[in-house]
């Protein structure tokens, strides 16, 4: 490196390290560098310049060593979800598979508004030396390669061909990062080459610099008239989004609920917004939901969407509500607001709620309508007192749920995602402190939870390294993604991690019956290619990795086991087989499109078509 006035010279992979080294962010008057660090696994297109870069500021820039690129991906957005996306972290990928397999990581990033640097390899521009190892030839457009793909995954993407392009490339990528509606991963391919060619930047480039979170007043003409429309309601409702928390909202949300006394529900990524036992939190919503928040849902006159993108499992596939319903769609991003013909009020939470408090006035919520929901809310209660209750039936996700919220920390951080868990932490999981509930289910990913919880647990030993993240994960996926044990484990960022082990895809399973049709190829017991089934000893796999592990009978051993975890420094897998068939939260469901056979040779196949379909009289056609 030589400086030369106002010029730095550096090669492109040193330039962007530098960058990022100099970002920093302000929330509540604090400074911290903007990016964590990140994931990397070298390989012949990143090692030679990227590594390089990287080695000098490995202390300002842990980078963690993975051992699959697609679970570092979702480590990242774990990591970004507990910072509530105002930190992220990169992951770099040599060329090739290496970047291939961040594709999966890069579309959760994505469905789920997590921001997330990717780094990736590339061919090389001179194209001297090609065709390259591992490079895909498209002999008509030679143009096109692997790094393309994530075109369709990724809010910014950009191929770096002349060391200057990241003058302005580096800066669009973090502002796409940090915008509170365009808020999803970045990919920048970095070309072999041009990782180590050289250029003179303006010093002015690496200048340290302090970023905020742009915060959107709405207009006022929007609030006027979500006001008004308020004002009239009779059986109003707020449906608590995801939004909430990462808009900094919480309190906001919870004073305007509280002044207008009118009933929230919360949405799978909104859990958490509102304690369990806050008066005014009716529960969950939607097809992972509650009785209580979904009878309220079908007789409200105005729903206030609150940070939310309305997906299906919110909506009940667009039949939760009432079809005269009207709904105000309080989002800071244009395309949510509107969604369903919605009254919009695009804008930040945080400043929206108090204006449409003000502009709402004295207002006051029917106390029988908010008595009504509150009641409802009493008897999902103590259903779910009784779900999770030992005993009640053979060893269920809901028991083991039960156990963990009854002995863990208020601020321990709990994790899953994919198959059946979660619905059922959305339905049972008890609420105890704001903000501790990550289930991952808008790109609803199996193999997240154990790499999501090493990503979680990494950002939580920066801000609470006394608390424990807890993390709940099927034994399906367990075995598509488990070797971020070993990584928590070499890095000494501590993970509980429940398996229950039900024998298979057992959720996917009870859909296939729920449906009409035999059990086949989901539980490994239904598979006609496996001719002698049997179990994986998760204890001892776990045990290879360099985890504490048990395997436990029935919930009171999962309690003992669960304290004797609480209490260790290392990473403990416990493990507890659960039913596959009588394990499932019965109660709460709305209704859910799928595909099911017009036609079929089955009488039980063609009656459940007919009961799916007949659940469609109540569905909104997009209005």
């Amino acid at each position: 490196m030589t400086t030369t006035g106002a010029t730095i010279r550096l090669t492109t992979a040193q330039a962007i390290v530098r960058y990022l080294v100099n970002q920093f962010i302000e929330f509540n008057g604090v400074e911290i560098r903007i990016c964590g660090g990140g994931f990397g696994i070298f390989g012949h297109g990143n090692v030679p310049c990227l590594g390089e870069a990287l080695y000098p500021v490995r202390d300002v820039l842990p980078l963690y060593r993975g051992q699959n690129e697609q679970s570092m991906g979702f480590a990242a957005a774990a990591y970004a979800k507990y910072h509530l996306r105002r930190r992220f972290m990169f992951c770099t990928a040599s060329a090739g598979p290496g970047t291939a397999n961040l594709l999966t990581a890069a579309a959760l990033a994505h469905a789920n508004r997590l921001p997330m640097l990717m780094l990736c390899g590339d061919t090389f521009l001179t194209r001297l030396p090609d065709p390259v190892l591992q490079q895909l030839e498209h002999f008509g457009n030679p143009t096109i390669g692997v790094n393309d793909a994530f075109k369709a995954v990724s809010r910014y993407w950009d191929r770096i061909t002349h060391p200057a392009q990241i003058i302005q490339s580096l800066p669009a990528a973090l502002a796409t990062m940090l915008d509170p509606a365009d808020c999803g991963p970045a990919f920048l391919a970095l070309p072999q080459d041009v990782q180590g060619w050289t250029y003179d930047y303006p010093a002015s480039f690496f200048v340290r610099r302090v970023h905020r979170i742009r915060s959107q007043m709405p207009d006022a003409r929007e609030l006027a008239d979500a006001a008004a429309l308020l004002a009239g309601a009779k059986r109003p409702m707020i449906i608590a989004g995801g939004g909430v928390q990462y808009g900094g909202a919480v309190a906001e949300l919870t004073a305007f609920a509280e002044s207008h006394g009118i009933p929230v529900v919360e949405t799978i990524a909104g859990r958490a917004n509102l304690l369990a036992d806050h008066p005014l939190n009716i529960g969950p919503i939607g097809v992972t939901g509650s009785d209580s928040a979904n009878t309220i849902a079908q007789q409200a006159d105005v729903i206030l969407a609150v940070g939310t993108r309305l997906q299906d499992f919110t909506t009940g596939s667009w039949t939760a509500f009432a079809k005269d319903a009207q709904i105000i769609g309080l989002n800071v991003g244009r395309h949510d607001a509107m969604k369903h013909l919605s009254l919009p009020v695009v804008g930040d939470a945080k400043v929206a709620l108090p204006a449409l408090g003000a502009a709402l006035g004295a207002y006051k919520t029917p106390a029988d309508w908010t008595r009504q929901a509150q009641d409802h809310r009493k008897t999902w209660d103590t259903y779910v007192a009784g779900n999770v209750a030992h005993g009640n039936r053979p060893n269920s996700y809901a028991q083991a749920i039960g156990v963990v919220n009854a002995l863990c920390d208020p601020r321990d951080r709990v994790v899953t995602a994919a198959g059946g868990l979660p619905a059922e932490v959305t339905a049972n999981w008890r609420t105890l402190d704001i903000g501790t509930v990550d289930v991952e289910f808008g790109f609803s990913c199996m193999g997240y939870e154990i790499a999501g919880g090493w990503g979680a647990r990494i950002a939580q030993a920066e801000a609470e390294p006394d608390k424990d993240t807890i993390v709940l994960v099927g034994d399906g996926s367990y075995l598509l993604m488990n070797s971020d044990i070993y990584s928590s484990v070499l890095t000494q960022k501590k993970l509980i991690v429940l398996v229950l082990d039900n024998g298979g895809f057992a959720v996917i399973n009870k859909l296939q019956n729920n449906t009409g049709q035999d059990s086949f190829n989901n539980l490994i017991a239904d598979c006609p290619t496996i001719p002698d089934p049997f179990a994986v000893d998760f204890e001892a796999h776990a045990r290879a990795m360099g985890a504490d592990a048990v395997t436990v009978a029935n919930p009171a051993a999962l309690g003992e086991a669960f304290l004797r975890a609480k209490a260790s420094d290392k990473t403990c897998v416990i493990v507890m087989q659960v039913d596959p068939y009588d394990g499932w939260t019965t109660q709460g469901h709305a209704w859910w499109e799928v595909g099911t056979p017009q036609v079929s040779d089955s009488a039980t196949v063609r009656a459940k078509h007919a009961e799916t379909e007949a659940g469609r009289d109540r569905q909104r056609q997009g209005v």
